[in-house]
């Protein structure tokens, strides 16, 4: 795997379009949605056939935003909705946005005097470039169940519920979670979704990837197929990334730094706090152990 010192060339080295861009850009391409199908198939463990992209925030004002995120909302198949984001800034309520994200897709694609039984079932995939939260993995999957607090037993729905729904457990009424922490991935790719992370992390498509979509990924995201003013975007999309990946890498260096410095600051406070305590308990005048110490009188009664 590349290091994070050559971000830069990890970046513009690869021979493929980057995922987000090619969110932003092509595969909003009915003719390209088989690499999205095949991403989706392959995260969620059964065939998805995207029926229509639906509104989404994608196409921001904000500059930032350009380049930070990008998000594409889907209906497959079977009126399901499918929310993915890639986002490659730092922010630390980002599982609060999550819920948001997800909560208002429930509320806004539901007719009003619609009964709860067509509130749509909603995933929410998050392709992540930073570090979120405290965990090992690299892929997490979020549901919701309901857990007996006396018995410990999994609630369960009717007969009734499971034919009326087409469901077999409440989690699946639910929206579902996934997050992929596609930076912390450092090894070789052994299964379908590790090599779609694998190439969302590196840019590259070995030969030997068998995934689904990562074929019609290899025919219609190279770079060779873009005009030059696409080139030039794109391009300039990469550098906005670079130079927002070195922010946050200078931002965490000087909080390291600042905080060390902190550390060592309070630890010679402390030092003396436990020496003015000494020197009080033998009586020895405030003058003196301002002189030893290098106290103010004030702050020595402080103390």
């Amino acid at each position: 795997m590349k290091k994070e010192n050559g971000k830069e060339d990890e970046l513009m080295g690869s021979n493929y379009i980057r995922f987000d861009w090619a969110m932003k850009r092509l595969l909003r391409n009915k003719a390209n949605f088989a690499v999205l199908e095949g991403f989706l198939t392959t995260l969620l463990n059964e065939k998805i056939v995207i029926q229509k992209l639906l509104e989404s925030e994608s196409n921001q004002e904000d500059e930032f935003d350009k380049y930070n995120r990008v998000d594409m909302l889907a209906e497959n198949s079977k009126g399901e909705l499918i929310l993915i984001e890639v986002q490659n800034n730092n922010e630390y309520a980002y599982f609060q946005r999550m819920l948001f994200g997800t909560s208002k897709l429930v509320t806004e694609y539901i007719n009003r005097g619609e009964g709860y039984d067509n509130v749509r079932k909603v995933y929410s995939v998050n392709i992540v470039y930073f570090s979120l939260g405290n965990g090992k993995d690299v892929v997490y999957h979020g549901k919701t169940e309901f857990r007996g607090i006396h018995e410990g037993d999994v609630l369960e729905l009717t007969p009734f519920q499971k034919q009326t729904f087409k469901v077999d457990s409440v989690s699946q009424l639910y929206p579902e979670y996934y997050i992929l922490k596609v930076n912390d991935f450092n090894q070789v790719a052994r299964s379908p979704l590790e090599e779609w992370i694998y190439y969302m992390n590196t840019g590259d498509i070995p030969d030997s990837a068998t995934a689904p979509g990562l074929d019609e990924a290899r025919q219609r995201l190279k770079l060779d197929r873009m005009t030059k003013e696409e080139l030039n975007a794109y391009y300039r999309h990469l550098d906005n990334i670079v130079i927002l990946r070195d922010n946050i890498y200078t931002e965490r260096a000087e909080g390291r730094a600042e905080g060390r410095a902190e550390g060592r600051a309070e630890g010679r406070m402390e030092e003396k706090r436990e020496m003015v305590h000494n020197m009080k308990s033998l009586n020895i005048p405030l003058d003196t152990i301002s002189q030893v110490t290098g106290l103010s009188i004030e702050e020595i009664k402080s103390l």
